[in-house]
This record gives C-alpha cells, sequence and structure tokens, in this order.
C-alpha cells in the first residue's frame, strides 16, 4: 500500500546545525533494530547515534559514536538527547521522565504519552477499549479471588500478563483453572505487582493464526500501511513472517489496516507501530466469519516487519526515521507476490551450534544466492534471536521452503 498524505500542511524541515543541514538522530538502545536503523539512515543521509547498554552490543559494532548509558539512566538520557536533533528508541523501556525529560531538549519520536501504551499492557487495554478497537476479554485483578471472578465471566483457561517489561513470551502465565500447578508462580506475580495495581487478565483466545499489521505515522499526520502478515511463534518467540498473509480476505485485511490507522491516530503514535492481532472464526447464522482482536502493540520497528527491508520498496526502518524527522512516507508496495522471513534462533543444545556463523555463509550463499541473510552480531544462546532470512518470490511453497532451509542451516538444525 503507498503511503497516503493528509490534508494538514507539512511544514519545513528543521534547519539543522550539522554539515549539509542533515539531523542526526540518536537511538536509545543498542539491540538488533538499532543496529537496523544504520543502513536506513546512511542511504537517506542521516548521522545515527546510539546509546548502547555496553560497547559490544548488537548496534554499537556498527554505529558510531555509541555512549554508554542505561535506559533509565537520567543523566545519560539527558546528555544524550543534547547531541542529537530527534530521538527515538530500539525498545519501549525508556521511563516516562526520562522521556519527558529529553522531550525538554529535542524532538521525542514517539513522545512519551504515545509509549505509555506500548510499555504498560493495562493501560493500552483501556485505550484500546475507549477508542472501540477489538480485544479480549480483559480486567485489572489484584488477588486469587479476582482472577477466579474474572474466570468465572470470560471462561478457563485465563491468560496473566504482568502490565511491563514482559516481551516474547515473558511475563506472560497461562492458567488452566483452580488447580493449576503455575498457581503459586500466579500468587508470586500478585503479590509482587499488589502495590502497583496487579496483573492484567485476559481470555484464553482460541485463534485460528496471528496476523500483524505494520503502519507508519509522522507527526504531520501523514501515514502508510505495508500488507498485513501471518506471523508463526515458536516458544513465545517470532519464528515466521510470510507477507501478504496467506489467504486473508481482502475485506479482513482492509478492516486491520484500519484499525491499526486509527490507533496509531487515536494514541498519538510516531514513527512505525506493529499491532499483533488473532484471527478467529465464529460462527453465525449464515455461517463461519473471521474477525481479529488485538493483542499486543509495538512502537518502533518489529519483528513481523523484517521482511520490509528486502521485500518492500521502503523499509520498516527507512519510514520510521522518515517519520521522526517528519519526511514524507516511502512506499510499501511489495517487491514481489511473496516474501517470508525466518528468524535464526540459538540452538538448544551447544553440540548443535556452529562455532563460526559467519562460515555458514558459505553453504547459504553457494546453495541460493537470492537468499538475504541478517545476521545481528550476538553470542549464541539457546532459543536467541541471532538473526533472520528472507526470500522473495513468486510461488509461495518454493520461497518458503528456501528460506526456512537457510534459517535452519545457520541455526544449526540441519548439516546440508
Amino acid at each position: 500500500m503507498t503511503a497516503s498524505s493528509t490534508d494538514r500542511p507539512r511544514q519545513d524541515p528543521a534547519p539543522y546545525a550539522r554539515p549539509g543541514g542533515f539531523p542526526v538522530v540518536g537511538v536509545v538502545g543498542g539491540g538488533q533494530l538499532a543496529r537496523m536503523m544504520q543502513p536506513a539512515a546512511t542511504a537517506l543521509g542521516l548521522r545515527l547515534r546510539v546509546l548502547a547498554e555496553g560497547p559490544d552490543v548488537s548496534a554499537a559494532q556498527v554505529i558510531t559514536p555509541a555512549p554508554i548509558g542505561a535506559a533509565d539512566d537520567l543523566e545519560a538520557l539527558v546528555a544524550f538527547a543534547r547531541e542529537c536533533d530527534a530521538v527515538t528508541f530500539d525498545h519501549e523501556h525508556v521511563p516516562g521522565e526520562g522521556l519527558r525529560a529529553m522531550a525538554a531538549l529535542t524532538s521525542v519520536q514517539p513522545g512519551a504519552d504515545a509509549l505509555v501504551h506500548a510499555q504498560d499492557k493495562v493501560v493500552m487495554r483501556r485505550a484500546l477499549t475507549e477508542l472501540g478497537v477489538p480485544c479480549p476479554a480483559w480486567a485489572q485483578v489484584a488477588d486469587r479471588d479476582a482472577v477466579e471472578a474474572f474466570a468465572a465471566s470470560a471462561g478457563w483457561p485465563v491468560v496473566l500478563k504482568t502490565p511491563r517489561g514482559g516481551y516474547d513470551g515473558k511475563g506472560v502465565l497461562v492458567l488452566s483453572g483452580p488447580e493449576d500447578e503455575k498457581w503459586a508462580t500466579a500468587q508470586a506475580w500478585l503479590a509482587d505487582w499488589a502495590d502497583r495495581g496487579g496483573l492484567l487478565a485476559e481470555e484464553h483466545v482460541p485463534f485460528t493464526r496471528e496476523l500483524a499489521a505494520l503502519v507508519a505515522r509522522s507527526p504531520s499526520g501523514q501515514a502508510a500501511a505495508w500488507p498485513v502478515v501471518e506471523t508463526v511463534q515458536r516458544d513465545g518467540v517470532c519464528h515466521e513472517v510470510t507477507a501478504p498473509a496467506p489467504g486473508l480476505d481482502p475485506a479482513l485485511a482492509a478492516e486491520l489496516t484500519d484499525v491499526a490507522l486509527r490507533i496509531a491516530g487515536g494514541l498519538g503514535v510516531t514513527g512505525v507501530l506493529a499491532v499483533e492481532v488473532f484471527e478467529v472464526e465464529r460462527d453465525t447464522p449464515d455461517g463461519p466469519v473471521r474477525d481479529v482482536l488485538v493483542n499486543e502493540l509495538a512502537m518502533r520497528p518489529h519483528n513481523s516487519g523484517h521482511w520490509s527491508i528486502d521485500g518492500s520498496v521502503t523499509s520498516q526502518f527507512e519510514n520510521h526515521l522518515r517519520a521522526v524527522l517528519d519526511l514524507p512516507l516511502g512506499s510499501t508496495e511489495p517487491r514481489a507476490p511473496w516474501t517470508v522471513m525466518v528468524n535464526v534462533l540459538g540452538p538448544k543444545a551447544i553440540e548443535e551450534r556452529h562455532e563460526d556463523l559467519y562460515r555458514s555463509y558459505l553453504h547459504v550463499m553457494a546453495h541460493d544466492p537470492g537468499v538475504k541473510v541478517h545476521l545481528y552480531g550476538k553470542e549464541q544462546r539457546p532459543g536467541r534471536k541471532l538473526g533472520h532470512v528472507t526470500v522473495y518470490g513468486d510461488d509461495l511453497d518454493t520461497v518458503r521452503a528456501r528460506a526456512r532451509h537457510a534459517a535452519a542451516f545457520i541455526a544449526g538444525e540441519i548439516d546440508e
């Protein structure tokens, strides 16, 4: 889908006091998302800085300067903001105090009032409900009685989530019923969050598959949307993404894109917004109908959009930077009918790993020169995201098989 403009006039770019007038964009967090912004920044003529957790983290290996500082270190955040014309994020874990302190010095995108909806799941659920966005049944629960009362109306199983700090399956607990052995963990979580409002309880959604809608929005209100994709999780971590989602009803795809754009506008998001949803099937007098329920939000480039680096005219990373600076957004049209991205996850068994990931390129490049490999410079650990591979083409089965083979070889799951 191509970028769409609003009627609001765009202001002239700020007169940045840098060589050639090109701005410096700072990224708080030194993970792989910041690392993948570097090629896009270079293509746009921008200078990128990163506030890194350590000297050897993923982004610090390829971006300089990379001062060291934690996301909750107010002094480091303020010093970093003073050196940047705009600041954005590799993750959502910067406290509101730090966001506002930086915003007093430079442009911060997205701002604290928007980002809180990606930081706190209870705040998110409350806001989405007010916007009329379809969500699973939910409640804020402070003790076991409240959990069981919620289950009495929503049914078992019940999904418990910590409001803050969870990602990639962390901070999520599924209780099957009153006798579930995981209640001991649930009680510990409830006690830990008792003075912070409690946990988020949600109905357990029997979904048919998971989808994601990715959009970008600029401060002046221009927006762009990529095709809705299908995502497949492995042990709570995104494993595979197919763009566009196979067999998705065009009307439902349009509805989901509209929901994502409505959320972006309603919450004042700038930059990339990823809306992760469950596709569900319900029976009606006229037969089964497919609907979507919003599961999670991310206000930054997202794993479900990595395919766009190679498979789209403008990647999520480039459009994120464009949006942060309020530049016109680029086309989101796909380059081919199908693109499949598969994450390279660290092997479960140490003996399966390659001693040298770089050498795994030899097989992949020789076997299939059309595969695009992106590694993140990370030490191998079980289940850790080490990188991803992308393949695009005309036949979905062929594209998917090629991508899976390349990822499996690099991960050490196969040896030929």
